[in-house]
């Protein structure tokens, strides 16, 4: 079994922290996958770290775990909601990070993956959260 993370960090003005990877169409819910020895919320916190220059300053509730046969019948995604943290610096382009920014929940940008909206529009509470990524 393989296990990966993804942050949904909402800002108090209705908007959520996305990235766009240079190896991989679409925007996406930071997030990476969970090392040998590596809880969770570890890697969670690196992966927030690395990919969005933002630290947790409170608790980050699990939402939900989610079977993701895109990348493999085996392949898992925990699935966080973020709302308490603070942004550490601006998030510039890198060799894994093509853009990275703040978006209105109402004002998605073009590309944003399908998942990545199903999963918003479960937090929302617009939509019934499923069990597959």
């Amino acid at each position: 079994m393989t296990l990966g993370v993804r942050a949904a960090v909402l800002n108090d003005r209705g908007e959520v922290f996305l990235i766009r990877h240079t190896y991989t169409p679409g925007w996406h819910l930071p997030g990476g996958g969970v090392e040998v020895g590596e809880t969770m919320v570890d890697a969670l916190v690196k992966e927030l770290r690395e990919e969005a220059c933002i630290s947790l300053t409170g608790p980050a509730p699990l939402f939900g775990v989610y079977l993701n046969r895109k990348t493999s019948p085996r392949d898992h995604v925990a699935l966080y909601v973020v709302r308490e943290f603070a942004v550490d610096g601006m998030k510039l382009p890198d060799m894994e990070i093509a853009e990275a920014g703040w978006f209105p929940l109402d004002g998605l940008p073009q590309g944003v993956t399908p998942a990545t909206r199903r999963r918003l529009a479960e937090i929302a509470g617009g939509i019934a959260p499923t069990a597959e990524w």
